[in-house]
């Protein structure tokens, strides 16, 4: 059987956990079977069990009402949960030389101070699990038009060579200009630069997203379930 040495992608598996259970472990709150990313950051459960998740080890680690995304899992809602979305979603790794060096110079790394722009952003263009904590996860950068933040990129989820372009999104008003695409080139160069191997999720349906993320260089890795589920108490 191939190891994560011999082939890193199979972390893809069970990705959630591999990076909670991981480089991200002192980002999460849970056990040695289920965890979460803790308040503040991005609503992701992971299990070690993928398609078995201990939920009742997790309750006492969430507030009733949280809302929270699952992956790979589709049983029944254990007691004290509710299924309120069901869907498919896209893996995509990278698959090409490093995109040709983007001159960027305006843009903005940010950081805790940039909180509530990210999140005016993110309300308006719900580009995925997202909250004011997410960009310490990883390098995120933003544009900015008359001090507003009109578009941005960066990473989240870390597991061994593996690292998540996440959070990418354009503000309405600034759509066609290939500004959060410039953003995700910038972010998978310094990536592959570092020796890691850049992939991110996309909903199913989405086509749109899917053949731009194609054109750029990542190839389908394989497709999951994805849930949004809620702690009722």
């Amino acid at each position: 059987m191939e190891s994560a040495a011999d082939d890193p992608v199979q972390l893809l598996d069970n990705i959630v956990w591999n990076c909670l259970a991981g480089p991200h472990a002192k980002f999460s709150s849970g056990t040695d079977t289920i965890k979460r990313y803790a308040r503040g950051f991005s609503p992701l459960i992971g299990a070690r069990e993928r398609d078995a998740p201990d939920f009742s080890a997790l309750a006492r680690y969430c507030d009733a009402g949280e809302q929270f995304y699952c992956a790979g899992w589709s049983a029944d809602a254990p007691a004290g949960w509710r299924v309120d979305f069901d869907s498919t979603m896209e893996q995509y790794v990278w698959a090409a030389p490093s995109p040709a060096p983007v001159e960027l110079p305006q843009a903005i790394r940010l950081g805790p101070e940039h909180a509530a722009q990210t999140l005016a952003l993110v309300a308006l263009t719900h580009p995925g699990p997202f909250a004011a904590r997410t960009p310490e996860l990883g390098d995120y950068f933003g544009l900015f038009e008359d001090a507003k933040l009109i578009a941005m990129a960066g990473e989240r989820m870390h597991a061994g060579l593996l690292r998540e372009i996440s959070g990418v999104c354009t503000h309405p008003d600034f759509q066609g200009r290939g500004l959060a695409r410039k953003l995700m080139e910038r972010v998978v160069a310094l990536q592959l630069a570092r020796g890691q191997i850049p992939f991110l999720h996309v909903m199913s349906a989405n086509a749109t997203a899917r053949r731009l993320y194609e054109r750029m260089g990542f190839r389908r890795h394989q497709q999951m379930a994805v849930r949004v589920v809620t702690f009722l108490d």
